[in-house]
C-alpha cells in the first residue's frame, strides 16, 4: 500500500510539472503573437507615415520584436522537450505498475 501511494504521488507530481510546461507553451504562443500584431498595425497604418522619417523608431521596434521571437522559440522548444520527458517518465511508471496501467489505460 505504501509503495502504491508513492507511485500515485510521483505520477501526480509529474502531471503537475506537465501542466506547468503546458502553461509555458501557452506563454510562448502569446509571445509569438505580439510581434505579428505589432507588424500588422504598422502595415495597416503605413500610408500615414514615411518609414525614412521614422526609422529611429522602427529599428528598435524590429530589434525588440526579434528578441520576442527568439524568447518565444526558446520557451516553445523548452516546454516541448520537458513535456516529452515527463510523458516518457509516466509511460515507464505505467509499464512497471499494474494498478497505474488500469487507471491510465494506455
Amino acid at each position: 500500500m505504501r509503495e502504491s501511494s508513492y507511485i500515485y504521488n510521483t505520477v501526480s507530481l509529474l502531471l503537475a510539472e506537465k501542466r506547468t510546461s503546458l502553461s509555458m507553451l501557452r506563454t510562448a504562443i502569446a509571445i509569438y503573437t505580439l510581434p505579428s500584431s505589432i507588424f500588422t498595425i504598422l502595415v495597416a497604418t503605413s500610408r500615414y507615415y514615411d518609414i525614412s522619417s521614422t526609422i529611429h523608431f522602427v529599428i528598435p521596434l524590429v530589434i525588440i520584436c526579434l528578441a520576442l521571437v527568439i524568447l518565444g522559440t526558446y520557451l516553445f522548444l523548452r516546454s516541448f522537450k520537458k513535456i516529452k520527458e515527463i510523458d516518457h517518465k509516466i509511460h515507464e511508471i505505467v509499464k512497471k505498475d499494474e494498478c497505474m496501467r488500469d487507471i491510465l489505460k494506455e
